[in-house]
């Protein structure tokens, strides 16, 4: 097969990704004892004890840190995911919400700066990207909605990336607590005007002529969007 022409652009584009691999930085923020190491070493299936060993941490502030994980994750066909997770442990740890925020608010915007220098430097071939992509934010299991922490904290940030809502450690609540707790959360991202990530739409609609994987595809999608925000349990 040639991959040679203005039509074969996307081919080309789709083999250089491969080749290079892709790059992924997600941000866990909450407070101590949420579960959030657990979780994402659940996620990766990466042992918990060498996930913490790994962590580069960096002081920010008195109370907040923030450190790296560094994760080569190989998918399928070959496709390298270099993964960095950003944890923020001390967060919740102080009454001063600004204390709280300001230094994980204050990293995104470094991060953008970085790779903004990157791309208008003289050589913009081997451009690393440190942004952070996506933010799990975890909510306690014993508060009812959101407190002001968490209000303030989403809307610093919730502009800069992607949040991702997430009520930690569901496995001690009831069922019918979950469903109360999560329209309490849904309320208040609504009253505060919160943005948090929502899973984009099927590009086709469903028809008789659609296939099994489309109709899967659509049904899973329906599915997750009536679980925002996800309840989740880590072991």
């Amino acid at each position: 097969m040639s991959y040679v022409g203005f039509s074969n652009l996307p081919n080309q584009v789709h083999r250089r990704m491969v080749k290079k691999g892709f790059e992924f930085t997600l941000m866990l923020v909450g407070e101590s004892g949420l579960g959030k190491s657990t979780l994402c070493a659940s996620l990766f299936d990466i042992e918990k004890e060498s996930y913490r060993q790994s962590h580069q941490t960096e002081q920010i502030g008195q109370t907040v840190k923030i450190t790296k994980t560094d994760l080569n994750i190989t998918e399928e066909n070959g496709v390298r995911l270099k993964l960095t997770v950003v944890d923020t442990p001390g967060f919740g740890g102080s009454l001063d919400i600004s204390e709280q925020q300001e230094p994980i608010s204050r990293f995104i915007d470094q991060q953008f700066e970085a790779y903004f220098d990157q791309e208008t430097g003289i050589n913009r071939k081997n451009i690393i990207d440190t942004r952070v992509h996506c933010c799990f934010y975890f909510i306690s299991p014993h508060s009812n909605g959101l407190r002001p922490m968490d209000v303030e904290f989403m809307k610093k940030v919730h502009h800069k990336v992607n949040i991702v809502p997430l009520l930690a450690k569901a496995d001690t609540l009831t069922d019918q607590e979950i469903a109360y707790k999560k329209a309490r959360i849904l309320q208040d991202i609504k009253t505060y005007n919160i943005r948090i990530y929502t899973l984009p739409d099927g590009e086709e609609e469903i028809n008789q002529n659609s296939s099994v994987e489309e109709r899967r595809y659509k049904n899973e999608l329906e599915v997750l969007k009536k679980a925002m925000p996800f309840a989740v349990v880590g072991s």
